[in-house]
């Protein structure tokens, strides 16, 4: 590799390569004018089965299991690859352009919500479930939330772009990355030698706010980097990913939205219960 001398003024010249060179910009905001749909039911969510979209999907799930009717809700796909997150109407729920961004519409003023850590502790504290409200526990969960918010990032953007989807193998890269992607992996299997669940003895939103990252890592799910990194050194971690995954409101959670993989385990729009048993891919396609 020929040595990179930074300028002393950066400026965006030339495409930056890799799987997402089309839709990377140094800039913010809306690119075209788009409406978004609205659907029949309070909540309404706007992603795509990421391990940031499937957060969420995850906790409406486990409320809708666990009895609150009203957490049924309308799930739109946002294709980031086509620039669906720069359209004029999801700018306005997120001006970050991220998935997921949810509208509560529940009351006399909707209320827009994005990051998907803001979107767990809204719907937590909405439906009085999967936060506890009373401390130390309320503050162990919020801990490993953020905890989840802030070394995600290291994992996905670092690793996972460095090692699946940059344009060359850049090797102090990818171990810089691998090191803190093995680093958080002994954090959360050190935890989980003490813990049922990570923030204690309950489930809570940080296990669905973790699970898809790390537990996708572990079970091989994430960037097929699991022999890689040796993630069945993590027993406690793997343990816990197993059990999480044998959920079956977490099961359904990562179906929604979902757009690769078995077509069995695609429903790209979630408006209905029903919708699990009929508008799968493999449903659509068979039709």
């Amino acid at each position: 590799m020929t040595e990179y001398t930074p300028p002393k003024v950066w400026t965006w010249n030339k495409p930056s390569g890799g799987a997402f060179a089309s839709i990377n910009r140094p800039i913010a905001g809306p690119t075209h004018e788009k409406e978004l749909p609205v659907g029949k039911h309070p909540l309404q969510l706007y992603s795509l089965g990421t391990p940031n979209g499937v957060k969420v999907t995850i906790m409406l799930e486990e409320l809708l299991e666990a009895g609150y009717s009203g957490a049924e809700y309308d799930a739109w796909l946002i294709r980031i690859n086509d620039g669906d997150q720069f359209g004029s109407g999801f700018v306005e729920i997120n001006p970050n352009s991220k998935i997921p961004a949810l509208m509560d519409r529940s009351g006399p003023t909707p209320i827009r919500v994005f990051e998907s850590g803001a979107i767990l502790v809204h719907l937590a504290e909405k439906f009085g479930a999967f936060l506890p409200t009373e401390q130390p526990a309320r503050a162990e969960t919020l801990s490993w939330l953020f905890w989840q918010m802030g070394s995600a990032p290291f994992l996905g953007g670092g690793f996972g772009h460095f090692y699946a989807y940059a344009p060359e193998k850049i090797e102090y890269a990818i171990n810089r990355y691998a090191m803190e992607t093995k680093r958080q992996l002994d954090v959360l299997d050190r935890r989980l030698a003490e813990t049922e669940f990570v923030a204690g003895s309950e489930y809570t939103i940080a296990d669905m706010a973790i699970w898809p990252w790390y537990g996708g890592m572990v079970k091989g799910w994430q960037y097929e980097a699991g022999e890689f990194l040796s993630v069945q050194e993590y027993k406690n971690l793997l343990r816990w990913a197993d059990q999480l995954h044998a959920r079956p409101a977490v099961k359904r959670g990562r179906m929604v939205n979902r757009t690769s993989g078995d077509p069995a385990g695609q429903l790209r729009e979630r408006h209905d219960a029903s919708d699990f048993e009929t508008n799968t891919q493999d449903k659509i396609a068979a039709e």
